[in-house]
C-alpha cells in the first residue's frame, strides 16, 4: 500500500486538477507516479518542466530510457523499471536493449560509453573519476550531451528515491527481475 497517496482528482484543486488533465490528455492516462507527486502542486510541476525540458535536448528518446533504466536498475526502483520498460518499447528499444540497459551497457560502443557514465554517476554520487570523462568525451560525447546525461541520472534518481518513499503502486507492466547468466 502506498506510503503517499496519489491526489484525488475530484477533490484537488483545480491547478492541480488541469496540470493532471493536461498528462491525461498528453499521454492517455495519468501514472500514479505523476498523480502522486501531484500531493505537492509544485513538485509536479517542476518534475514535469524538468522533464519536458530534458525531452526537447540533445539526447535521444532511445538513450533516455536507456539512462532511466540503468539508474533504476542501480537503484532497485520496480515503479521505474516497469514505466521505462513500457516507454523504452513505445521508441523502439528491443527486449535485448531493455535487458542490456539495465545492466548499464548497450552493444552499441557509443551508449555503452553513456550507460557506463551514468552508472558511475548512481555508484560514486557524482564524485566520477577524470578517467570516467575523458572516456565519455572520447565516445564522442561534448559538454552539453554530459551535462545532459547527468541531468538525466539526475531526474531518474529523484523519481526513484521518491518512488521508494512514497511506495508508489506500480501502473505499469512489471518487469522481470534479472537473472545472472
Amino acid at each position: 500500500m502506498p506510503r503517499i497517496q496519489p491526489v484525488n482528482r475530484t477533490t484537488t484543486s483545480a491547478e492541480t486538477q488541469a496540470l493532471l488533465n493536461g498528462v491525461e490528455k498528453k499521454l492517455g492516462m495519468v501514472p500514479n507516479l505523476i498523480a502522486t507527486l501531484a500531493q505537492s502542486t509544485a513538485l509536479a510541476k517542476a518534475y514535469m518542466s524538468f522533464s519536458q525540458a530534458l525531452a526537447g535536448g540533445l539526447i535521444s528518446a532511445q538513450l533516455r530510457e536507456q539512462i532511466a533504466l540503468a539508474v533504476g536498475q542501480a537503484n532497485q526502483c520496480g515503479y521505474c523499471l516497469a514505466a521505462h520498460s513500457a516507454i523504452g518499447r513505445s521508441v523502439g528499444l528491443s527486449e535485448d536493449q531493455l535487458r542490456d540497459a539495465r545492466t548499464g551497457t548497450s552493444p552499441d560502443r557509443k551508449s555503452d560509453t553513456a550507460l557506463r557514465f551514468a552508472r558511475q554517476i548512481v555508484e560514486k554520487q557524482g564524485f566520477v573519476a577524470d578517467e570516467d570523462v575523458e572516456d565519455i568525451r572520447h565516445a564522442g560525447y561534448g559538454d552539453s550531451e554530459i551535462a545532459e546525461i547527468i541531468g538525466h541520472v539526475a531526474i531518474n534518481m529523484f523519481t526513484n528515491y521518491f518512488n521508494h518513499v512514497a511506495q508508489t503502486e506500480v501502473d505499469f507492466p512489471a518487469v522481470p527481475d534479472l537473472v545472472s547468466p
